[in-house]
């Protein structure tokens, strides 16, 4: 084989390094391989460069880049291995030169792309990665006379060298893809094990605002710290604090809690601190309080934003001194207790009206946790549904197997005002009455009940809703004046003359209602079934 001229030498030492510098920079070779055809056109009149690789899942062989050609024409260059040049190309692992491809019955035309009677040369390459074929590279270029078959070895041997770029760059990029799909995994593993690590036993969820809850229970729970629980009625505060409780150093300890909302005011300093015999009538024994009760374990104290101003000084006393003395006592009593406090109020507001002192807050609030509203986290209101029926089949003797998707789609769009607790509470009912061990829509309270699923739709225009209710107001005002137009009309905020105008456009007689007796209910009922009013 002759040795290219020099030209044709420099021509392609550059384009190799232009090549070689761009699969470098970017392991993207349709962003490669753009210009390299380009240039391949360009410098050395080699025509409809196409890149064809293997698919792994099927083994069909496509067309992968070819700036040509159309999308479309693109779509329909599938092969079978050993079919056409290009099939043959990736089956044998060896280069095909076909001189003149009208001479040649293997060249088949997928895409269209050829006109009938088109006569071209066509040199196909293949490309290898770790000793597999995995695809080839092939291009045209017009015939060339005498000399075509040596200058198309050169074009061979170009297009091979290209091609040894390109399958490095292929076994690069699948390399990156299966190190980045194993990091995948494993950022996944190591996610599921931190919310497992993380997530308090009895507290379910996992949702980003529950998994931030959890984060800070975890850095909490390991100290004495006080805790401020805030959140909405029936979000799981107790829970809360029971799980800062068990996961302490304090675990083996008592876990006490006191609801400062359900006590009279008379006695919670009784419970709080205790009492002395003799204190006060009925003091006939002395008794520990729930301070002393909790002494090396957990305080828990719930509605703390209805403690009275008295207790709150109190309260705040034994929090800064960590002593007490029981109601009607002198000795001043040690107590080793860590604190959690909860509310669902807003102490910042009591405190800017008077009703909660400042410093008590400050001392309370030393690590607040919030506990987000179940409308926060809807992603965990199925699990919680599946804990719950879990839960209450075993409690009734149940057998609850699933939860229908018209129930489902009800218990999504809720809007759960009283949170987990009433979702706790809807199940129950739900199983309860479950017939065929299927929880279905009509089952939940008809406070979740949508009007789709209920049938109650709203109906008709706007207009002809307004006029009903119109209707019924205007009816309603004969029906408690007797009848008097001139009283109905004042009690509506109208003149006599509306009156008798929406009197005569729906229909209605007003005498009917001052013959009707001292019944005004019965008398409505005779309006509404006589045959001068008109359903809306």
């Amino acid at each position: 084989m002759p040795h290219p001229s020099p030209p044709r030498e420099a021509e392609e030492l550059s384009l190799l390094f232009d090549v070689s510098r761009a699969l470098k920079q970017s392991l993207d070779l349709r962003e490669v391989l753009g210009p390299v055809m380009e240039q391949m056109a360009r410098r050395l009149g080699l025509r409809r460069g196409t890149l064809s690789l293997v698919d792994p899942e099927n083994e069909q062989i496509r067309i992968e880049f070819a700036p040509e050609l159309t999308a479309g024409q693109r779509r329909l260059g599938k092969w079978s291995y050993g079919e056409g040049i290009t099939g043959e190309v990736i089956r044998s692992g060896v280069a095909v030169i076909v001189p003149h491809t009208r001479e040649d019955a293997r060249l088949v035309d997928r895409t269209g792309a050829r006109t009938a009677g088109d006569d071209v040369a066509h040199v196909c390459v293949p490309i290898q990665s770790d000793s597999r074929t995995i695809g080839a590279l092939s291009a045209d270029r017009e015939p060339r006379g005498d000399g075509n078959v040596a200058s198309l070895g050169e074009d061979a041997r170009l297009l091979s060298i290209i091609a040894s770029l390109i399958g490095e760059a292929v076994r690069l990029r699948q390399a990156a893809h299966v190190e980045a799909r194993r990091r995948e995994r494993e950022n996944a593993r190591l996610q599921a094990e931190l919310r497992t690590r993380l997530r308090p036993t009895h507290i379910i969820g996992s949702s980003k605002t529950m998994l931030a809850v959890f984060e800070l229970v975890a850095q909490v729970s390991g100290t004495a710290t006080t805790v401020l629980v805030l959140g909405e009625s029936g979000t799981g505060k107790e829970l809360l604090a029971s799980a800062l409780h068990r996961n302490s150093p304090r675990n083996g300890k008592a876990f006490v809690k006191v609801n400062c909302a359900s006590l009279p005011e008379s006695i919670i300093e009784s419970e709080l601190f205790g009492h002395e015999r003799g204190a006060f009538t009925g003091a006939v024994n002395q008794r520990k309080g729930r301070f002393e009760l909790a002494h090396d374990g957990t305080l828990f104290l719930d509605e703390i934003g209805e403690m009275s101003a008295h207790m709150q000084a109190k309260l705040l006393r034994v929090l800064q001194e960590r002593e007490l003395e029981r109601v009607g006592g002198t000795k001043t009593i040690r107590v080793d207790v860590r604190v959690v406090a909860a509310t669902n109020q807003d102490l910042e507001a009591r405190i800017a009206g008077g009703s909660f002192r400042a410093d008590l807050f400050y001392r309370l609030n030393v690590f607040p946790i919030r506990m987000p509203a179940l409308r926060e986290r809807r992603s965990d209101i199925l699990l919680l549904a599946d804990h719950f029926v879990t839960r209450f089949n075993g409690e009734h003797g149940r057998a609850v197997k699933r939860i229908s998707t018209p129930a489902i789609d009800t218990l999504m769009a809720y809007h759960w005002p009283g949170n987990v607790r009433e979702l706790e509470n809807c199940i129950e009912r739900a199983v309860l009455l479950s017939q065929d061990r299927v929880i279905h829509a009509h089952s939940l309270p008809p406070s979740l009940q949508t009007a789709q699923a209920s049938g109650t739709s709203l109906q008709g225009s706007l207009q002809r809703t307004l006029e009903a209710v119109e209707r019924e107001l205007v009816l309603e005002a004969l029906k408690e004046t007797r009848g008097n137009m001139a009283d109905a009309a004042r009690r509506l905020g109208i003149t006599e003359r509306i009156m008798g105008l929406r009197i005569r456009k729906y229909r209605m007689d007003a005498k009917r209602f001052r013959r009707s007796g001292p019944s005004p209910e019965g008398s409505f009922e005779n309006v509404e079934n006589s045959g001068d009013s008109t359903k809306l």
